[in-house]
């Protein structure tokens, strides 16, 4: 509205663009901590299973995590976007009824896409061993990790912890996660267990992790008196208009976002063999570790994003969303430059010479990962003025495309025709929402209501 617009707020007003932006660099530089420490014992740990598996039986342990990854992804209906969404206004108001009947509804979609998955993974583990890389001998062991499913899809804690402003808490466990599993594996290289003792290790720091954010969840609702009158039983999205639509697209959204990840990972690990997907994976860890102090905007951004759309903030949402754009490609670029100049010696450093062919993917796989720093705003913008179906549709032309060049450019150019093809598929997909962006941006300009406004599904988006 224009009596709200960010270049009329008082310059002391703590409801400002400026204020906000800062609000945003400080939880990111917070979660940065935590992300920092855990990317440093995520290389730790997986340079103790390389140093004691060796790249084959390494590959062997990478398939078999990102399956389960995988199907976490695919599964989970991302309920920390909905909380956001639909709490934001709700914990402003005092409205405990509405906030509870927020939390039911993630609840029921967290536990309803756990048991999905946990049945996927374990009949998967068995039927498509061969395929997906492992023996039929590993595939019991294989079966019995993808239990850690239920540590990783439940994403509502997360959604009220970052509602809540306790980002602090979240780097506590991200940091927690990489500490146990670095000290699993430690304990798995003494045993000589092989695969089935790191599986275990990486399983307990995700089950540690879970269990601190579940526990801190709970600490929070009771400090801001939202689990007075809880109960398991009543209406699911009453007074949540376009819930289920919400909830709907942005799981479909980062479904989509798998193809560049875990996805790319069982492709390479199919038609190249494991040694080739444990190279595919280490290059994405390092690539991962390297964009992640930008990337960290992007969960810092969505609440704040939230309440501007809560006040009808339009203007200050558009200037919030620019102002991060510059500042997250300033930083993308300048940790291009790095790894530019540092990553494969660290690679080769870190992993040990067996992995120093990595080295040229990792940087096709670290300009991806700029790509999408430099477009981190437009997605969070989308999703908060109430349209993940755009982001859907852009994620859904651009996996599917990614995922057919794919096995070609594998099998033409290997392990860099594949890094090339995520290159090609990041600036897609941040030249596909740039558009959307720029007409929601006329539109609103235009003094216009978009069209289907509160109309997110598939078909009202296309």
């Amino acid at each position: 509205m224009k009596g709200q617009s960010p270049d009329r707020t008082p310059q002391g007003d703590t409801s400002g663009v400026g204020a906000i932006l800062k609000r945003v660099v400080a939880n990111a530089g917070v979660l940065l901590g935590g992300r920092t420490v855990n990317a440093v014992l995520g290389l730790a740990y997986l340079a103790v299973a390389g140093r004691t598996l060796g790249a084959a039986a390494m590959g062997v342990l990478v398939l078999i995590t990102a399956f389960a990854q995988f199907l976490g992804d695919v599964v989970k209906f991302q309920s920390w976007q909905t909380v956001i969404q639909y709490g934001a206004r709700p914990l402003a108001d005092g409205d405990r009824p509405a906030f509870q009947r927020m939390l039911r509804f993630t609840l029921f979609l967290d536990a309803a896409s756990t048991l999905l998955g946990l049945a996927i993974g374990i009949v998967g583990s068995f039927a498509f061993a061969d395929r997906l890389g492992w023996s039929a001998e590993m595939a019991p062991v294989a079966a019995l990790y993808m239990f850690s499913i239920v540590f990783v899809v439940s994403a509502m804690p997360t959604g009220l912890l970052r509602l809540f402003d306790r980002f602090d808490v979240l780097a506590q466990q991200t940091a927690l996660v990489g500490f146990v599993r670095l000290l699993g594996s430690g304990v798995a290289w003494a045993m000589d267990g092989g695969v089935p003792a790191f599986l275990a290790a990486w399983a307990a720091g995700s089950i540690a992790g879970w269990l601190y954010l579940v526990t801190m969840g709970l600490l929070e609702l009771k400090r801001h008196d939202m689990l007075a009158g809880f109960s398991w039983k009543g209406p699911l999205t009453e007074g949540m208009p376009g819930a289920w639509r919400f909830a709907w697209n942005t799981n479909l959204s980062a479904t989509l976002d798998v193809a560049f990840t875990h996805v790319a990972t069982l492709v390479v690990g199919a038609m190249v063999g494991p040694a080739q997907a444990a190279f595919w994976r280490v290059g994405r860890q390092v690539a991962d570790a390297i964009a992640k102090p930008a990337k960290l905007l992007t969960p810092a951004l969505y609440p704040e994003l939230a309440r501007l759309r809560a006040g009808e903030r339009h203007d200050a949402m558009w200037r919030l969303a620019r102002q991060v754009g510059l500042l997250a490609g300033g930083v993308g670029l300048l940790l291009l430059l790095v790894a530019a100049v540092a990553g494969g010696p660290l690679l080769a450093l870190v992993m040990g010479p067996a992995f120093a062919p990595a080295a040229g993917v990792m940087t096709w796989q670290v300009g991806a990962a700029v790509v999408g720093i430099l477009a981190l705003p437009l997605e969070p913008m989308l999703v908060s003025l109430g349209k993940p179906g755009r982001v859907v549709w852009v994620r859904l032309a651009v996996g599917a495309a990614f995922l057919v060049a794919l096995p070609f450019l594998v099998r033409a150019f290997g392990l860099t025709g594949a890094g090339a093809g995520l290159v090609g598929a990041a600036a897609a997909l941040a030249l596909g929402l740039l558009w959307f962006i720029l007409r929601e941006n006329g539109t609103r300009q235009r003094g216009t209501p978009p069209a289907s406004e509160s109309d997110d599904s598939l078909k009202g988006e296309a």
